[in-house]
Formats: C-alpha cells, sequence, structure tokens
C-alpha cells in the first residue's frame, strides 16, 4: 500500500461555522487521531515545533481549534451560543468527517485538559466511533484539583518566606465556593505561579509569554490576522461565554463511571493545572473494557510535550494493540 504524507491547514462548515484543523501524517494509511486540546481555547499544534510529539509518525493527526477558539474564531459566533455541549456535537461531526474521508470504521479520541472534559463527554454521547479514549492530564472535579493547586502553592511560597506572593494569594479563599475558585482560576496569579513553580505547561517552563506566547506569535503556521484571533478567541471564551462555568460543574467520576471503550489517562506527576492525584483515581475507579493510567516522572501538565519518546511507545504498544501491560499497577 502507498505511503501517502498529509500536511494540510483546511476549513470546514461544522454547525454552520467555519472551522479549521491542521491534518499531518507520515501516512495516510495509519490509524487516525482526533486531538481535542486544552483551553478553551488554547490550541498547542504550535509547540510541535519545538517540542515535537512524534504522534503523525503513527497516527493520521487531525489537530482541530475547537470551536470558537484559534482559526475556528468568529466575531459572529455570540456567547450565549457557545457550551460545551456545542463543543462536543461539533467534535462528534469532525469525527465523522475524518471516517468517512480517510475510510475509517473507527478513530482514536485524545483529550488534553480543557479538551479532556470534551473527551469523555464526546466518546460517553458517541463510543461507537472511537477505538479508544486517551486522556491526557485528564479533568475529574476542577473545584478539588483547584483548591488542592492552591494549597501547594501557597505552601511552597510560605516554606520559602515570599511574604508578597502570600500576601496576593491571602487576596482569595477558595473555601468560600464556586465563584472565588472560579475567580482565582481566571486570574494572572494562577498562571504566572504554577509556571514559576515548575507545576504549569511544562516542568521546565518557566514563563508562559516566553514558552507559549512568543513561540504561537512568531509560528508560521498561522497569519498575522490568526495570530492575533487566537487571543481575541480566549478571551471572548474564558470571560463572555460560560463555558468556564460548565466546567466547573462537571463533576466526571461520578458522572462517567463507566465507558464502553478501552480508556487510557496519561499524567504527569507534576502536574497541579489538572491534579495528577485525582486523574489517577479516576481511572482506577472507572469501569472500562481495557483501563490503563501512566505517570511521567519528569512532567507536568503535558507529557507528550516533555517525554514524547515514553509517550509513543505506550501509545504504540498498549492503546493501538487495546492492552495495558504497560500500565501502573492499581
Amino acid at each position: 500500500m502507498e505511503e501517502i504524507r498529509i500536511h494540510e491547514k483546511i476549513f470546514i462548515n461544522i454547525g454552520n461555522t467555519r472551522q479549521g484543523m491542521f491534518i499531518v501524517g507520515e501516512s495516510i494509511n495509519n490509524p487516525v487521531l482526533l486531538f481535542l486540546h486544552g483551553g478553551p481555547g488554547m490550541p498547542t499544534f504550535f509547540l510541535e515545533k519545538q517540542y515535537p510529539t512524534g504522534l503523525e509518525q503513527h497516527f493520521t493527526v487531525c489537530y482541530w481549534e475547537q470551536t470558537g477558539g484559534g482559526i475556528s474564531f468568529s466575531p459572529e459566533i455570540l456567547p450565549e451560543e457557545m457550551s460545551i455541549e456545542r463543543i462536543v456535537t461539533d467534535a462528534i461531526e469532525i469525527t465523522k468527517y475524518l471516517r468517512q474521508r480517510f475510510g475509517k470504521e473507527k478513530i482514536y479520541l485524545m483529550g488534553h485538559s480543557w479538551g479532556s472534559l470534551i473527551g469523555i463527554l464526546t466518546s460517553a454521547k458517541a463510543p461507537d466511533l472511537f477505538e479508544a479514549y486517551i486522556g491526557v492530564a485528564q479533568i475529574t472535579n476542577q473545584s478539588e484539583s483547584e483548591k488542592l493547586a492552591f494549597k501547594y502553592m501557597l505552601d511552597k511560597y510560605t516554606e520559602a518566606g515570599n511574604k508578597a506572593m502570600i500576601s496576593k494569594f491571602g487576596s482569595y479563599n477558595l473555601e468560600n465556593g464556586k465563584e472565588e475558585i472560579i475567580r482565582f482560576f481566571k486570574s494572572p496569579l494562577r498562571d504566572k505561579t504554577m509556571h514559576e513553580l515548575g507545576i504549569g505547561t511544562m516542568r521546565g517552563m518557566r514563563s508562559v509569554i516566553t514558552g507559549v506566547f512568543i513561540p504561537f506569535m512568531t509560528s508560521k503556521h498561522y497569519t498575522i490576522t490568526e495570530r492575533i484571533n487566537l487571543w481575541r478567541a480566549k478571551m471572548f471564551l474564558l470571560n463572555k461565554t460560560k463555558l468556564i462555568e460548565e466546567l466547573f460543574n462537571h463533576d466526571l467520576p461520578v458522572e462517567f463511571p463507566k465507558l464502553p471503550i478501552p480508556v487510557y489517562f496519561l499524567s504527569g506527576i507534576h502536574d497541579f493545572t489538572v491534579n495528577y492525584e485525582l486523574s489517577r483515581e479516576y481511572l482506577k475507579n472507572i469501569d472500562a473494557p481495557v483501563r490503563g493510567f501512566y505517570s511521567f516522572d519528569a512532567s507536568a501538565h503535558s507529557p507528550m510535550h516533555e517525554e514524547p519518546m515514553r509517550f509513543i511507545h505506550l501509545l504504540k504498544n498498549d492503546v493501538i494493540e487495546r492492552k495495558n501491560s504497560l500500565a501502573n499497577p492499581n
């Protein structure tokens, strides 16, 4: 069978909205994987240049920039039109497009961070479309995750005697309920301190400016307008819609204790953006035909970029083979 490489940026109409994606792969004969990025509204395809995952060597990967975000941003989308349910519905339509285009009965679904919330909901709603679900930095109950992260960071600054940071954290009391947790979640303080302490995007990424903003703004995959629109979209989704409130309404281990397809979670042990221990506990209790949890000892929130060789090894030898022989012991 002829090996045909693919590397394209395309736009299709999904849900009456022009939506963009990058599709890359060394051979269109490989399994197809739909990658659901984090955020909301924070695509990470641009990180492939500096931190290549190697996914395209083993899959035809669709990096869909989710409804309303990235190159799928449209000023015509109204805040009240955006919901998690809409993104899930659109993810299913993208999946059907990929199945038809590449002649696959089923594809693989991978969700990272925010995308792992969309991933669980999508695989639960349309399990017959997927070979397996792969959650990277899998969301569980984000309210509990934020409380654990807050305590960890405050303890670290207290141990260091950093009075300025202790004072800043004193402006928040996460025990006051969901509104206060969301206020902290949306604050610049959260991102800044997570990166300073090595529990953010990557273990070694100590600044979101040098680690994310500059690489994206210099990426050749995007036009100047698209680069500006990504940040417009992120602010729109974060502050104008109810997506974050919806995120904090979910408790996935309670809502989805069972999935009828193989389920794999891959998490960095230093991840407090989405708590590692909560993800591990969810996988341990989930009812699925095959399940496996995989720890990454040198990673924080993005093991596919931080430890790509191990990441690919696990996908090749366990996920594609529908096994869990390399998973952590329960």
